[in-house]
């Protein structure tokens, strides 16, 4: 029997002091002044649980412990939930959209 598909893309809106990161602004030289600032990732557990644990510190992504605001769920809710494959696919293509529109990117 098949499981169903319960993996799930989001985005979480980063404070703008990530800027003052010089990786993160390394990785963006396309970022565009005034667009927000995000983390892209993936995960097996609803977007909000996983959002709680990395403000947390569990299993965190640093940038999000320290500037995590929000998720955006208008950025990957109409994508979610999807099998693995495919969330690790949207992960990555979610991030070069919002690249491509001037977003200040993070992905781990």
């Amino acid at each position: 029997m098949a499981r169903r598909p319960h993996y799930h893309v989001y985005v979480i809106e980063l404070s703008k002091d990530v800027l003052l990161e010089p990786r993160f602004r390394k990785s963006n030289p396309a970022y565009v002044e005034g667009q927000p600032c995000v983390y892209v990732g993936m995960t097996g557990l609803d977007p909000d649980v996983r959002f709680d644990k990395h403000k947390a510190g569990i299993q965190a992504n640093s940038y999000v412990t320290k500037y995590g605001l929000r998720l955006l769920p208008d950025l990957y809710e109409g994508f979610n939930p999807m099998g693995y494959e495919e969330a690790q696919v949207r992960e990555v293509e979610i991030g070069i959209d919002l690249r491509s529109a001037g977003f200040g990117v993070w992905q781990a």
